[in-house]
């Protein structure tokens, strides 16, 4: 199932429009702030669709029944870029466990390109729900590798993508290599992809805008 927040108006696209604001960019504070807030809500709404149980609260005055989660996720990221969507899901689940994964481009050409996965920091994730974030999805081809790689380290129960911008091309590319019951949290969906895999309109590149340029 793919969630596409773009299309019902709600405070999430302001949040968008000034991670793809060329001015806005300039203050990368602000940028990371944006990334935070836009997993934040996404945190929220999939929380939703998680399982709960019954429990019984005591209070100075009696007793409470409310439900909580059954089971924490696995907020999973991809370095570097991910980090700030990393810290919104976390925000949320502040109890959960966390997985870090580094994987890039490698370009032979500058159309052509390979994926490399070189480090990993992971909990066990058997029977765990397992959340991925990461901020552009492209292509998908990252996000497919890092999932193959976190798989070392157990069978999940389910899996969840979040990410702040992807393409259809992306999302067909995933819905090919993931499993088919994944759900994906997506704040826009934008249509052109370049020869080079960059998202048009886009934002440019999300590691370089929250945490300065790569040499």
């Amino acid at each position: 199932m793919v969630y596409n927040f773009s299309e019902t108006n709600s405070i999430l696209s302001t949040f968008i429009a000034e991670l793809r604001d060329i001015e806005i960019q300039k203050d990368p504070l602000r940028f990371r702030r944006n990334l935070e807030r836009i997993s934040e809500i996404m945190g929220y709404e999939l929380s939703k669709k998680l399982a709960y149980h019954k429990v019984s609260i005591s209070t100075p005055l009696g007793i409470a029944e409310t439900e909580l989660l059954k089971d924490q996720p696995i907020l999973a990221t991809i370095l570097r870029a991910g980090l700030g969507m990393h810290q919104g899901l976390l925000n949320y689940f502040d109890r959960a466990e966390s997985a870090f994964v580094s994987a890039y481009r490698k370009h032979s050409t500058a159309e052509e390109f390979e994926i490399f996965v070189e480090y990993m920091a992971a909990p066990a994730i058997d029977d765990k729900v397992l959340i991925i974030s990461d901020p552009m999805l492209a292509t998908g081809s990252s996000m497919a590798m890092v999932y193959k790689a976190l798989l070392k380290q157990g069978d999940p129960s389910r899996l969840i993508v979040v990410s702040a911008i992807a393409t259809p091309d992306a999302l067909d590319y995933l819905k090919r290599h993931l499993p088919a019951t994944t759900d994906y949290y997506i704040g826009a969906i934008d249509n052109e992809l370049t020869a080079q895999s960059y998202i048009v309109p886009g934002l440019g590149d999300a590691g370089d805008l929250a945490y300065g340029q790569k040499i």
